[in-house]
């Protein structure tokens, strides 16, 4: 028996991707509002752009990776719509361009605060959530899909989010940025991590199948450290000791390195995407925390 619809689109939106959106958004607007620039309705709008692309990747993902031929019986993890028969590929497309379309409307609402160069982050940001599995030269199936993360979810989320309420950018917005990208893309890495036998079939050439798997667990741990950092680069700037707060999550991010190291099972897999998620959500509340206080 299939599931409710609004459990099969709530999955197909994949909950535990969506800290990817939120975080660059809460530091970002933490960070203006260090610096005495904050703005409720701008961030609001941030926020909403920022979900609504997210979720247009995760349906274009589902699409694609369908069509593709990486979502098969024989792949293991969660059951994408698509792939499982729930939802047709007709409908995930026009679902998809609909929630594109939302996020280019939410975004329009931006240039009032940053001007018409807006519109070009906005249409790149679109235009590469679709790219990332689709189009004549797919991010993902190239081995690009973590700079694409880093970068839009990363410099450009947290960057656009500060210069809308800031009206500049700054180096300790870039600075945030990558540590967020960091652990955006760390997200992303688990994920490929648990699917490497099925995208290296599917011919999806991801960064753990061109290099292995040893070679992923070293970017995750660089990631990890990269972002447990830049607190101590706030403070070496100026910044308070409020900002040292992430730092409690050190022990965390040990065991999800011994986790991803240790894990042998599908399933200890998903768990620590699960994880890796909720990791980022508490460091850009711990590291918005600080900023703010």
């Amino acid at each position: 028996m299939n599931p409710p619809g609004w459990q099969i689109w709530f999955a197909a939106a994949r909950p535990r991707t969506l800290a990817a959106a939120v975080a660059p958004v809460l530091v970002g607007s933490a960070l203006a509002r260090h610096d005495g620039a904050f703005d409720a309705v701008a961030a609001t709008l941030c926020l909403g752009f920022a979900l609504l692309v997210q979720i247009g990747t995760n349906f274009a993902n589902d699409y694609y990776d369908f069509m593709h031929g990486a979502d098969t019986a024989t792949r293991v993890g969660p059951r994408r719509a698509v792939a499982a028969g729930l939802v047709a590929p007709a409908t995930m497309r026009r679902a998809m361009w609909g929630v594109l379309a939302g996020a280019f409307l939410v975004g329009l609402g931006l240039v009032a605060w940053g001007g018409p160069w807006l519109l070009v982050i906005g249409l790149a940001s679109i235009l590469c959530a679709i790219a990332y599995t689709g189009g004549p030269w797919p991010l993902a199936y190239h081995g690009l899909g973590d700079v694409f993360v880093f970068v839009f979810f990363g410099l450009v989320a947290v960057g656009a989010t500060y210069f809308v309420q800031a009206g500049r950018l700054s180096a300790d917005a870039v600075l945030a940025a990558a540590a967020v990208g960091a652990l955006a893309t760390n997200i992303l890495l688990v994920n490929n991590y648990r699917d490497a036998e099925t995208d290296a079939a599917a011919g999806k050439r991801t960064l753990v199948v061109r290099f292995g798997r040893a070679a992923a667990r070293a970017q995750f741990a660089a990631a990890l450290a990269l972002a447990l950092a830049m607190p101590l680069a706030f403070v070496a700037r100026g910044y308070r000791p409020w900002c040292l707060l992430p730092l409690a999550l050190v022990p965390v991010a040990w065991a999800h390195a011994r986790r991803l190291r240790e894990s042998q099972t599908p399933g200890e897999r998903i768990a620590l995407l699960g994880d890796t998620g909720k990791l980022l959500a508490a460091y850009a509340i711990l590291f918005s925390a600080g900023l703010v206080l």
